[in-house]
C-alpha cells in the first residue's frame, strides 16, 4: 500500500509503510547511510503528516519484514494480543499520540495495552513526538523487575557497576568494583565486559564477584557479558551465573550475525531459571541493544534504524528480562552523528521499550570520534532521569579503559539522584545503610565511616 501527502503544490508519495516510517524519522546519520532518510525537512514533515493518519491496525496487516522469512516478525505477530489491543484498535497513529499524552491515560491504562502493542506501532508514534512527549509518556509506564533486589520502582534509579579491565585482571576489576560500591553504585548489577571469551577467565571473574557478594551479603546480581553460548558452558561447569547476557537485534538476520536465534535464547533462559539463584524474583536475562546494529550487519531490509531497534524489544520482552540496556552512542557517528542525535535516540529507545513493557536502562555514551561531549551526556542523563529510566552505567571516571568509549561515572549517578531525588533499589539501599556507606536519606557518609569495610575488603582481595 502506498501513501501520499501534499504540502502546497508539491505531493509526496511513499511506496510502502516502511518507506513512510523511514522518511518520518528524525534526522540521523544511519538512515542517511542506508539511503532511506527523507531528502528534505519538507519531505520529513509530509511523511509525519501521512503517518499520523495511518490506522494502528495497518501494522498488523502490513509487516515491514515478511512473516515467512523472519522469526522476529513471526514472534511479533504470533504474540500479539487482540484483547489488549481492543482498547486502542480504533486509533490512528496521531490519535494514539494524543491518547498517550492525555492526562486521563495513566499507568494502569498503559499496562493494560502493553501486549496489544507491536514495536512498529510504538516506533511510529515516537516519530510524531517531541522530546518532552517521549519523557511524559515513558514516565507514566514504570516496569518493575526482581532478582536479588527490585529495580524500576517509581522514584528510584539503579546503576550497573561496570568495572572493566583491558586484561581481565581480577585485582584491577575488584579495585574498581569496590570504588563503585563506596559510591553507592551496583544495585542494577555488577557487570563486567570481559576482554576475551575464555571460559576459565569468565568463571574466575564470576567466582570473585560471587565470593564477595556472599561474604558481605550484598543484595545484588552479577554478570560477565560474554556470548550466551559461553554463559551456558559456564553454567554447565557449575559457575555461579546470576544474569544471562546477550546482545540482540530486531531482525532474524541481524541476530544470526550475533550467533543467536530465539531457540538459543530460550535454551539459555531455561538454563538460568534452573539454577534458582534469584531470591526476590526470577527475572534473569540481561539484553543489550543499539540503534544501527541491523544496518551494520546489512540486515535491516530497508527498515529505519529506530524501528529495527524497537523490534529488538519484542525479542527481549519474550524472555521476561531483568534489564535491557540501549547502548545508545556506542556504535558510532555513522549511525548517530552527534549529541543531538544521540539524545533523541536515547529518549526514543526508553519510550519504546517502556511502552512494550521492557525494563529499559541506557548506557549514556559516545565514542571519541562522534560530534558529542560530556555535556551532551549530562543533558541526556538528566532527561532520562526525569523520564524514569530504570538504570544507567557507573564506569570509573566515565572512561571505559577496555571498551574505549565514554559513558557515565559514579559521580554522575550521585548527581542525578541528588537533583531529582531518586533512590536506589530498596534492598540494596538498606544494605548500604547497614554498611555505613549511606545515611537514612541516601546520602554518602564520610570516608572515615566507610574505611573499615573498604580496608577489610581490600585485605581479603589482596589489593594494595
Amino acid at each position: 500500500m502506498s501513501y501520499t501527502e501534499s504540502i502546497g503544490s508539491r505531493t509526496y508519495r511513499f511506496a510502502d509503510l516502511k518507506t513512510l516510517l523511514a522518511k518520518a524519522s528524525p534526522q540521523r546519520s544511519g538512515d542517511q547511510l542506508a539511503s532511506i532518510a527523507a531528502a528534505s525537512e519538507e519531505e520529513r514533515v509530509a511523511a509525519k503528516m501521512a503517518l499520523a493518519e495511518v490506522p494502528l491496525r495497518t501494522f498488523l496487516n502490513e509487516p515491514l519484514i515478511p512473516y515467512e522469512t523472519d522469526e522476529v516478525t513471526r514472534l511479533i505477530i504470533d504474540d500479539h494480543s487482540p484483547a489488549a489491543f481492543a482498547e486502542i484498535s480504533h486509533l490512528t497513529v496521531g490519535d494514539f499520540r494524543n491518547w498517550l499524552l492525555s492526562t486521563t491515560t495513566d499507568t494502569d491504562a498503559l499496562t493494560r495495552i502493553t501486549e496489544g502493542l507491536t514495536p512498529e506501532m510504538v516506533a511510529a508514534v515516537s516519530k510524531l513526538m517531541r522530546n518532552q512527549d517521549l519523557i511524559t509518556a515513558a514516565r507514566k509506564r514504570p516496569v518493575i523487575t526482581c532478582f536479588r533486589n527490585t529495580v524500576g520502582l517509581p522514584g528510584r534509579m539503579s546503576v550497573r557497576l561496570q568495572p572493566n579491565h583491558p586484561t581481565d585482571d581480577v585485582k584491577g576489576i575488584a579495585a574498581s568494583m569496590l570504588d563503585g560500591l563506596m559510591y553507592g553504585c551496583g544495585d542494577a548489577l555488577i557487570g563486567i565486559n570481559p576482554a576475551s571469551d575464555n571460559l576459565a577467565a569468565i568463571t574466575k571473574l564470576l567466582q570473585m564477584i560471587d565470593d564477595f557478594r556472599q561474604r558481605y551479603q550484598v543484595p545484588t546480581q552479577s554478570c560477565v557479558l560474554t556470548h550466551v553460548t559461553s554463559t551456558i558452558a559456564a553454567m554447565e561447569k557449575g559457575a555461579p551465573v546470576d544474569l544471562v547476557f546477550q546482545s540482540i537485534a530486531g531482525t532474524e538476520k541481524a541476530n544470526a550475525s550475533f550467533g543467536i536465534s530465539l531457540a538459543l535464547l530460550q535454551e539459555a533462559y531455561e538454563a538460568g531459571l534452573s539454577l534458582q539463584r534469584g531470591t526476590v524474583g526470577s527475572n534473569l536475562m540481561y539484553f543489550e541493544t543499539g540503534q544501527g546494529s541491523a544496518l551494520s550487519a546489512d540486515a535491516h531490509f530497508g527498515v529505519d534504524q529506530q524501528t529495527c531497534e524497537a523490534r529488538a524489544y519484542a525479542v527481549a520482552r519474550k524472555f521476561k528480562p531483568f534489564l535491557v540496556n540501549t547502548v545508545v552512542g556506542f556504535i558510532g557517528p555513522e549511525y548517530l552523528y552527534d549529541g543531538k542525535q544521540i539524545t533523541r535516540a536515547g529518549l526514543e529507545d526508553h519510550f519504546c521499550g517502556k511502552l512494550l513493557g521492557v525494563p529499559m536502562g541506557c548506557d549514556i555514551c559516545y565514542t571519541n570520534h562522534a560530534e558529542a561531549d560530556q555535556d551532551d551526556m549530562d543533558n541526556l542523563l538528566t532527561l532520562l532521569g526525569v523520564a524514569g529510566i530504570n538504570f544507567i552505567m557507573g564506569v570509573p571516571g566515565a572512561d571505559d579503559v577496555m571498551l574505549n568509549y565514554q559513558s557515565t561515572s559514579f559521580h554522575d549517578a550521585l548527581y542525578v539522584r541528588d537533583v531529582l531525588g531518586l533512590r536506589r533499589a530498596p534492598e540494596f539501599e538498606e544494605w548500604l545503610e547497614s554498611m555505613q556507606i549511606i545515611d537514612a536519606r541516601g546520602a554518602l557518609i564520610g570516608a572515615s565511616a566507610r574505611q573499615p569495610l573498604l580496608e577489610g575488603a581490600r585485605d581479603w582481595m589482596g589489593i594494595a
